[in-house]
């Protein structure tokens, strides 16, 4: 018990589905937002690199506007530093100007066009600049905001672009890290509160009915939801229910067993008595005790030999047929001579078998079967209170290698709440009183001839049963010649 209960314990929240939501939420949304970062960056250098476009664009247009368009080197260094920039440069038509240019020359190490940018390319420039080294001299290319002329081309330093990128990313970071807490957090409640907590109910509810699936308390109670969960519930309902049914018929079965067995003990010693009796009863001169002694003798020598078997075995579990050509019509007479003891006044029992009818079955299992029916026939017939005589017939007929028999009669007909289960054990007894073993019985002991028994038809003019029996198959062996030649 103590390994089957430390086996069932809960995971751990990491390995749990709880743990594992809450990961899988918190990746998803860093995924999403690492999509978003990337177009983000690209955007704010190409935002960045347009507005020192703006501001070198309003420098050139002041140095423009000076006196005799002369500025001192003081003023021209504020102007560039001013703007952020080293060179500005005009287009107009096909005049190119330059307009501001810093006292120190500098190499240009890169040069982007911002006219006319893919977004796949910007996004490859923004990494470019936070992965290369500082201090590299770029030259941009843009149309002058202001349309001061056709184009505008200046030169500047990628550094201070690069640290402001890095901020940028590092505020972009931050805040994708609280939206993904956040996110997360409000995912995994919603999934938790919507499946993780229907899902351990569904988990918990499974191991307490595993601890003992007879009670019927354990059965889960389905919620009212219409979801794929409200569904799992409602089926692990109607499963656990079966199966509670299932294990409380199987103990039924088995308390019955062992009383049985108790039972047919002291019952074999009791009719071991009675055939004793019988024995000395079948002496006497009396007709009528001479001609039925010997049919009771025959009876309790079956019961004896049925509870010693049973006994022997131990088991429920019907002997094979012994299988063997006999006249059927002989068969069911011995089952209605029985039966006419049994039946009242109000029934009439009728043996409309033809007389060459052979059927090859056992002449035990026969006759319990065709017992078995015409006692429920007769219990149905005398349970009627219209006064009416009531008729049982057993008929039977040959259609090739398979004999039918039928058994009918004119009762009221069996009730609806039993036909769906009638050859389930202890659940067609319509009698008050009765078992309901014994179309079960009937039942096991005809599909062990590879036959069937089956309900033709009932309601208020009567029920109809039919038994099909086949014929046993023979195995032909081919014919030999022998193998010394005619002289």
């Amino acid at each position: 018990m103590t390994g089957g209960s430390a086996r069932r314990e809960g995971p751990g929240l990491l390995r749990g589905l709880s743990g594992k939501v809450l990961l899988m939420t918190i990746l998803f949304v860093m995924l999403g937002e690492v999509l978003i970062f990337l177009p983000s960056i690209a955007n704010f250098r190409i935002q960045w690199l347009k507005g020192r476009i703006a501001q070198a664009e309003i420098a050139a247009l002041a140095a423009e506007a000076a006196p005799d368009r002369i500025l001192s080197p003081d003023l021209r260094t504020e102007i560039l530093k001013g703007a952020g920039v080293l060179v500005v440069s005009l287009t107009r038509g096909e005049t190119r100007k330059l307009m501001l240019r810093s006292e120190t020359d500098h190499m240009i190490d890169a040069s982007y066009d911002l006219r006319n940018v893919s977004w796949p390319a910007a996004i490859g420039d923004a990494f470019a600049v936070l992965l290369q080294p500082g201090g590299r001299v770029i030259g941009v290319i843009d149309k002058p905001p202001n349309m001061s002329g056709d184009m505008i081309e200046v030169a500047l330093f990628e550094n201070p672009l690069r640290e402001a990128m890095l901020r940028s990313g590092l505020n972009i970071f931050l805040l994708s890290v609280v939206l993904s807490v956040i996110v997360a957090g409000l995912v995994y409640l919603a999934l938790n509160i919507v499946l993780i907590r229907p899902m351990k109910r569904l988990t918990r509810n499974m191991m307490i009915f595993a601890q003992n699936p007879e009670d019927r308390s354990r059965i889960i109670v389905p919620s009212a939801r219409n979801d794929e969960i409200g569904i799992a519930e409602r089926e692990l309902h109607d499963m656990q229910s079966e199966l509670a049914a299932m294990l409380q018929q199987k103990s039924r079965l088995a308390a019955l067993g062992l009383a049985v067995a108790k039972v047919s003990h002291d019952l074999r010693n009791m009719l071991s008595s009675a055939h004793v009796i019988s024995d000395r009863l079948s002496m006497a001169e009396d007709p009528t005790v001479k001609r039925f002694a010997p049919k009771l003798i025959v009876s309790l020598d079956r019961a004896i030999s049925f509870l010693t078997a049973t006994l022997k075995f131990g088991r429920a579990e019907e002997a094979a047929p012994m299988r063997e050509r006999l006249p059927l019509k002989d068969v069911a007479e011995e089952v209605i001579d029985t039966a006419v003891l049994q039946a009242s006044s109000r029934v009439v029992l009728f043996n409309h078998v033809p007389p060459g009818l052979i059927i090859d079955a056992d002449r035990e299992h026969l006759n319990r079967v065709l017992t078995n029916l015409m006692r429920n026939a007769i219990q149905a017939l005398e349970a009627r209170d219209d006064g009416m005589d009531g008729r049982v017939i057993v008929s039977a007929w040959r259609e090739g290698a398979v004999v039918v028999i039928e058994v009918r009669d004119n009762g009221p007909g069996i009730p609806e709440r039993v036909r769906p289960k009638l050859f389930e054990a202890f659940q067609s007894a319509a009698k008050p009183g009765g078992v309901g073993l014994g179309l079960t019985i009937a039942a096991e002991l005809i599909r062990a001839h590879g036959g069937e028994i089956r309900l033709k038809g009932t309601g208020p003019e009567g029920t109809v049963f039919q038994v099909v029996v086949p014929d046993a198959v023979v195995e032909l062996r081919p014919g030999r010649r022998g193998a010394r030649s005619h002289s």
